[in-house]
């Protein structure tokens, strides 16, 4: 393998192999692969001028669209990094990622004008260039996306070596600050390629991006479909109706949706009149889909391919892809993540770094060319995680014999009750087949005989008459005692999300612990 590589080689090869074919699809605007390139590498040109240099921080913030998916490649052109930043994060912590990373240009969309605005007038950070990528007018106090391209012949391409950066995206920030992953070029190569292999990508298919663009998940399934030089869709924000209607009058094939919104999408009496014929896969994963709304969503879905992934933004993003075939009801392997991806080595450990034998439960960790090169300014984090040559994914985990993994728990969210490990993703599990449950959230809350209780918090379903004693009665026919849940609290506002739809632990956790920290895990 040549030790030069880039990930703009991706729109370069569908210029010349696909060029009349479309590559992007978004609003009432169509662009061919060809015209895609050319906007990319004039636009590479007016970063340039802008005096973005080689490994230079670009940074974005603005919601899904055409504009955004040209942004994955811009940089890389000119050997520069792309940081696409959280649209769901405070102003205080967009700007600590600014002032962290060291950006000077932002791109930004109409949605958050105002908040470029605000950044224009706090000069407390390295932003010179201010890019407006929306469709309105541009505020004269910034560069206009358009004029960039239209004004500038196409700029030559650097070489860049595949240990390089290409993006710098930001994670976490709901227990601290954020971390900046660096990703290579390579690790994005080598998980987009295995996605695309292990997943089943087609040239005529069209993804949708749902999920938010800044998103390791929809970053690294979009451009597993453009390896293999499919169409890209997008819509603004995930919604149900946008959703459907990008599926039905887009001719949509292919999308990735996390379980709660896979979960919104169902419950929606919509999808019983909408035409999604077209849809052939929807991948889903970033967080664990409770067994009852996998099979409903087997059940209600029944025409479309499941294919689950399993990764993480350390990992380029994806390591492992548990395919269609498995996905058939009574399949134990229905419970599993998949195997590990090509060129992906996975294994389980300990606590003291021994290999654990099939079937025991340890820490997940990872090797391959999909690894990240560390975190942006934080060589203690970066060596606590990158350990000999491994990736050390925080999740807690077990094989089987023939290398499926099975997800039990963020080792972080896993209850010590007595002494003994209680995995709250397998309670959730559990709940989920209750009737009558439309959502839970288990978490582990002080106690002060066992150290912590395990604590279920349980959204019902409209109408429904189900309590506290039919759901704990229904664990303890299907899980053991330790595991079952001391108390059901049932809630009718909906669980804290992230950005990308994952249910937010910590902060259902602060009402019970006085302090705000958990002290037995």
């Amino acid at each position: 393998m040549s030790e030069y590589f880039n990930l703009s080689y991706i729109p370069e090869r569908m210029a010349l192999v696909r060029a009349d074919h479309l590559a992007t699809i978004y609003g009432g605007r169509e662009r061919t692969w060809a015209v895609f390139h050319d906007r990319l590498i004039r636009l590479a040109a007016g970063l340039k001028d802008c005096g973005v240099g080689v490994q230079d921080i670009v940074a974005v913030l603005a919601g899904n669209s055409d504009r955004y998916f040209e942004l994955y490649f811009t940089p890389a052109w000119i050997g520069a990094v792309l940081a696409p930043l959280n649209t769901r994060w405070s102003y205080k912590e967009n700007l600590y990622a600014l002032q962290d990373s060291g950006a000077q240009t932002l791109f930004f969309d109409d949605s958050f004008m105002e908040t470029a605005r605000l950044l224009n007038d706090d000069r407390d950070h390295a932003v010179e260039n201010f890019i407006y990528m929306g469709d309105k007018e541009c505020p004269p106090w910034a560069r206009d996306y358009e004029r960039m391209i239209s004004e500038n012949q196409p700029a030559p391409q650097y070489l860049t070596r595949g240990s390089d950066m290409v993006m710098l995206m930001y994670t976490g920030g709901t227990t601290g600050t954020p971390k900046g992953v660096m990703v290579s070029h390579r690790g994005i190569w080598s998980s987009i390629i295995s996605a695309s292999h292990d997943i089943g990508c087609h040239e005529e298919d069209r993804y949708l991006h749902a999920a938010p663009m800044f998103h390791a998940g929809d970053l690294g399934m979009s451009l597993a479909a453009a390896v293999s030089g499919a169409t890209q869709v997008m819509i603004n924000h995930f919604s149900v109706e946008g959703v459907l209607a990008a599926i039905s009058e887009k001719n949509v094939t292919q999308t990735l949706l996390v379980p709660t919104m896979v979960k919104m999408l169902l419950a929606d009496e919509k999808i019983k009149t909408s035409n999604i014929s077209s849809l052939r896969q929807l991948i889903y994963g970033a967080s664990p889909m409770p067994e009852g709304l996998l099979l409903k969503c087997m059940e209600q879905l029944s025409e479309v391919d499941l294919v689950q992934v399993y990764g993480q933004t350390e990992l380029s993003p994806i390591a492992t892809v548990l395919p269609a075939s498995d996905h058939t009801v009574g399949n134990k392997r229905l419970r599993s993540a998949g195997r590990s991806c090509l060129c992906i080595a996975l294994r389980i450990e300990d606590d003291k770094g021994n290999i654990l034998p099939a079937g025991e439960v340890g820490q997940v960790v990872v090797h391959g060319p999909n690894m990240m090169i560390g975190y942006w300014n934080k060589p203690e984090t970066t060596a606590a995680t990158l350990k000999r040559g491994w990736i050390y994914t925080g999740d807690a985990g077990y094989l089987d014999t023939d290398g499926y993994l099975y997800l039990v728990d963020r080792i972080k969210d896993m209850i010590i009750s007595g002494g003994e490990n209680v995995f709250s993703a397998e309670v959730e599990s559990v709940i989920s087949l209750c009737p009558g449950v439309a959502d839970v959230a288990i978490i582990g809350i002080p106690d002060t005989e066992w150290g912590e209780a395990v604590h279920a918090l349980v959204i019902l379903k409209k109408g429904s008459m189900t309590t506290e004693k039919d759901i704990i009665r229904h664990c303890r026919e299907n899980i053991a005692d330790y595991k079952c849940p001391r108390r059901v609290e049932f809630r009718t506002e909906a669980f804290p999300l992230s950005a990308a739809g994952k249910t937010l632990k910590t902060e259902l956790r602060k009402p019970y612990w006085p302090d705000g920290e958990r002290h037995v895990n």
